[in-house]
């Protein structure tokens, strides 16, 4: 049976030294892996003990890479609230979404408006009314 990992526990394996990843409801000890990692070790640095699912999912990692997941890991997750697990990075691209759906809604008004007041200005100006 496997060991059950709290939130403190992971947040408190973050060093170059002793790196801890949640991925899917489980808790991996990358460390040994670090400097092997084809994207660098900044990439793991970042999702330190933090939820790192979504990065991992994002990226697409090949069936060998999920193949060494087993070998690494430590327990499972808790079951308790992860939404202050998110890591620096997933947090900086969910407000450039965020940002960006404003800046479109915004977009979706003077698109129209702007064309609808060309519209009566070629209209009046094209009618001979000056």
């Amino acid at each position: 049976m496997s060991k059950t990992i709290t939130a403190e526990q992971l947040k408190a394996h973050t060093s170059k030294n002793d790196i801890w990843l949640l991925i899917s409801g489980k808790v991996y000890n990358v460390t040994k892996f670090i400097d092997e990692h084809p994207g660098g070790d900044e990439v793991i640095l970042a999702e330190a003990g933090h939820d790192a699912t979504e990065a991992f999912e994002d990226v697409g990692h090949s069936d060998e890479a999920r193949a060494l997941l087993p070998d690494m890991l430590v327990g499972q997750f808790e079951k308790s609230d992860t939404s202050n697990l998110k890591s620096a990075a997933a947090a900086a691209q969910e407000a450039r979404a965020h940002a960006a759906v404003e800046q479109g809604s915004n977009m979706m008004y003077f698109v129209p408006l702007t064309l609808l007041g060309a519209y009566f200005a070629w209209r009046y100006y094209s009618s001979g009314s000056l």
